[in-house]
């Protein structure tokens, strides 16, 4: 019979025996293990081992289980000697095999010549006992008393554990044995479990088990309650799903065709598919939830259905895919769309840049400012063009109530959501380019303040969380492009002004409404009312005089109406002749026929020079304004009159230009007491229109000092400015649309204050070239430019005719004297 390492050595220690190897199985002294084996030579082994070797076998695990006849490398090298209690034999020709651990023992490799298997034979091996070392010591003892306390825990949270076997390892007292009777009990990884088994020092040995022991406890507590939980679960759902099939039942047969259940099942897929955050989502399954329990009938089902719906309606993070920014093509669309605007196409631009340079920039909150007309709303759809984005316009001309923009509570009959969202679950992307027209045209009353509103929606640093009062929920508005419109900034709550960027848009020039009305607002209303471009021609003089005659404004809106109107009439004309290759020539000289009588006059300026009579400029909503203001004095006790609808601004202007002449009486010439009998009356014609503003300061002190000293004001000349009590010159706004003003009167000089001569950089080169500006600082270089007094001073009290106003105060003089 051949041997594994037997050298013919033999000591009381060693022994030669049957060897039989186990998969995945280790064997430990003084435990009792069942076995079942169904290997040839296993059971060869077996066998020999009950006929020959008195029952004892030697068992040793293999290293690899997957391998069928293992080689002595293949197999650990401690294994335990093991006795047979019992063997059965099994129909299927295995074999129940009752074990038990004897002691710890080693085995030699063998001989190569010798280790080779004869086929029907069996492995057997030269093994060696290993005596196991004293353990009497206090640490032991604890150990021991630790291990015992545990065993009662591990046998209440682990039923496998028969009673029995837990009391008799709590009679060992001896470290080693309790080891090893512990040890099979222990459900972890074999080759573990043979690490113990080649521990041979029992204080050691008992600490790891007692380490293993204590973890198996916590694992199989764990188990413990994650099975309880899996199956409370499981009966909640089988009892769910019971009851919601009672319900489908019970809708059958009462002819529902409507099923709460199948809805909220439809609706809960429906919300995992949407991309949102954990948060919102698990708040929106909740209110699923209720669905469940509701009667489609009951008004309560209806409001929460509603909500759901809009939940599931809105885009979240559904971004519309950008192709690419191509600054080219941008470009070229602004170009066609609008004439001019150079600024905001310019700024327009560089936003497509840099959004070409990064992948993702929180949206800029653009606020269009300028006259109506000018084509801030056009330009906004431009720019939606231009990034190839859906396009969303929104009025706000007259909105007073906060829900219109927060949307309402859902405690409210009819609550919805506000308009932001609307438009959102209308356009279904969450990156659209959205217009809010005539911001500077809300409200506020008792329902809130809707500029406070915008405050988060137009933040870039709060709108990432907006809060709608329906939804409840955030929502990210970040990634939408808004556009904001305005007339005026003066109707911008300063709060909301800081949250956007400005951007102007002046009022256009006649050279630049010929040509937009060239290029875009002839061909627009050909085809609006079905002429061909060969039905009618307009000629660059009759556009010119409509610009001149028939309109007056910044923007070219009423210049559109005008052209509509020719197109009407030409159209009539057109169908009354039945013939519809008829060409209509519009021409200079015969507006007339079209339009009727010029509205307006070309040319505003006075025919010569007057006493008392000054040309102001004004900005207004409608682009710049010729302004004249008149004053005239007469006998009286110092009464002053001030007519033609001014605003408090201008009224206070008005009062200070005369404390400024009554400061300086004494060099130009007049008395110190001329303002006591003395009435002056300030009136600005054009009384049916509210005016107001500082910037007519220097107009009103002008007429003041013209008419006290009987000096005529150059007709030619128009001003600007701000007065101080000492006279000096301050800055104003809008002056672009002064001097466009000045321009259309036939101006010829303008006065600006000095600090307002560096904007003169935004003002087009045909104006400029075409007027004299002359920047002052302070009152006195504005008199001796303004007056016609010969190239002379006027401040000495010996120049020129007397003034009016000394003449005024002689007791004989009951008039003022004659202009």
């Amino acid at each position: 019979m051949p041997t594994f390492g037997f050298d013919g050595k033999k000591s009381p220690e060693s022994m030669t025996l049957p060897m039989m190897s186990l998969r995945e199985v280790v064997m430990f002294p003084r435990s009792i293990v069942p076995l079942f084996v169904g290997r040839e030579a296993s059971i060869k082994a077996i066998e020999t081992a009950v006929s020959d070797f008195g029952k004892q076998i030697f068992l040793v695990t293999q290293k690899s289980p997957e391998k069928e006849h293992p080689e002595p490398d293949d197999l650990y090298a401690i294994g335990t000697v093991s006795k047979i209690l019992q063997m059965l034999r099994l129909p299927d020709g295995t074999i129940k095999v009752l074990f038990e651990g004897v002691s710890r023992a080693t085995w030699e490799p063998a001989v190569k010549a010798q280790a080779a298997e004869q086929e029907g034979e069996f492995p057997s091996a030269q093994v060696r006992l290993l005596a196991e070392p004293d353990a009497a010591n206090a640490e032991a003892s604890a150990l021991v008393r630790a291990v015992h306390e545990s065993l009662d825990e591990f046998g209440k949270v682990n039923k496998k554990v028969a009673p029995e076997a837990i009391l008799a390892m709590s009679t060992v007292k001896e470290p080693g044995p309790l080891a090893d009777q512990v040890m099979p009990h222990l459900k972890i990884d074999f080759g573990r479990k043979q690490e113990v088994l080649e521990e041979l020092d029992p204080t050691r040995r008992l600490e790891r088990v007692y380490e293993m022991l204590l973890g198996e406890i916590e694992i199989v507590s764990i188990e413990k309650r994650v099975k309880g939980r899996v199956k409370e679960q499981m009966e909640k759902n089988q009892r769910e799903y019971y009851l919601n099939e009672q319900v489908k039942a019970i809708n059958k047969e009462m002819g529902r065709e409507d099923d709460p259940q199948a809805e909220a099942q439809e609706l809960e897929s429906q919300l995992e598919a949407k991309p949102m955050s954990e948060e919102n989502r698990e708040r929106v399954r909740k209110e699923i939830k209720k669905l469940r329990t509701m009667q489609p009938s009951s008004a309560e089902y209806t409001v929460v259905r509603n909500y759901v719906d809009w939940v599931l309606d809105l885009p979240w993070d559904n971004i519309k895919d950008d192709k690419g920014v191509d600054i080219k093509q941008a470009r070229k669309i602004l170009d066609e769309d609008h004439f001019g605007l150079e600024k905001p196409k310019e700024r327009i631009l560089e936003y497509l840049a840099v959004q070409s340079l990064v992948e993702s920039m929180k949206g800029p909150i653009l606020c269009f400012v300028g006259p109506p007309g000018v084509g801030k709303t056009s330009i906004a759809k431009s720019i939606a063009r231009s990034m190839d984005r859906e396009f969303l316009r929104l009025s706000l001309g007259g909105v007073r109530d906060e829900a219109e923009i927060r949307g309402h509570r859902r405690t409210y009959v009819g609550a919805m959501p506000g308009k932001i969202i609307q438009s959102l679950k209308r356009v279904k992307h969450n990156n659209p380019v959205i217009c809010l027209d005539e911001v500077d045209k809300m409200s506020a009353d008792f329902r809130g303040d809707p500029s406070a509103a915008l405050l988060e929606v137009l933040d870039p640093e709060q709108n990432y969380a907006f809060n709608d009062h329906y939804l409840d929920l955030d929502y990210d508005l970040s990634k939408v492009f808004f556009i904001t419109t305005a007339n005026n900034l003066d109707g911008i709550p300063l709060p909301l002004r800081d949250r956007m960027e400005i951007i102007r848009l002046p009022g256009y020039l006649e050279n630049e409404k010929v040509e937009i009305a060239k290029g875009f607002l002839v061909p627009k209303q050909l085809k609006q009312h079905g002429l061909k471009e060969a039905n009618i021609k307009f000629s660059d003089n009759a556009i010119l005089d409509v610009v001149r005659y028939y309109t007056r404004e910044a923007g070219v809106r009423n210049l559109e109406r005008e052209i509509a109107a020719i197109c009407r009439k030409s159209a009539m004309k057109v169908v009354e002749e039945g013939d519809r290759d008829k060409a209509i020539h519009v021409t200079k000289q015969g507006l007339e026929k079209f339009l009727g009588v010029t509205k307006f006059t070309y040319g505003e300026r006075e025919s010569e020079a007057q006493v008392g009579v000054c040309n102001g400029l004004a900005w207004t909503q409608l682009g710049g304004e010729m302004l004249l203001v008149e004053v005239a004095l007469m006998p009286g006790k110092g009464k002053v009159e001030i007519t033609g609808k001014l605003g408090d601004v201008m009224q206070e202007s008005a009062r200070a230009a005369l404390s400024y002449i009554r400061a300086r009486s004494d060099l130009l010439g007049l008395k110190a007491d001329f303002y006591k009998r003395v009435d002056i009356h300030i009136h600005v014609p054009d009384g049916a229109t509210p005016k107001d503003g500082p910037s007519a300061g220097i107009t009103l002190t002008t007429a003041l000092i013209s008419a006290l000293l009987n000096i005529p004001v150059r007709h030619d000349l128009a001003m600007t400015g701000e007065i101080t009590l000492r006279g000096r010159v301050l800055p104003i706004g809008g002056l672009r649309e002064k001097l466009l003003a000045a321009h259309r009167g036939l101006i010829q000089t303008v006065l600006i204050p000095s600090e307002n001569e560096k904007n003169l950089k935004d003002v087009p080169k045909d104006i400029l070239k075409d007027l004299e500006v002359i920047p002052v600082k302070t009152m006195d270089e504005v008199i001796d430019h303004a007056l016609e007094c010969g190239g002379e001073t006027i401040l000495c009290p010996h120049h020129g005719e007397p003034p009016v106003a000394n003449e005024l105060l002689k007791e004989d003089q009951r008039k003022p004297a004659h202009q």
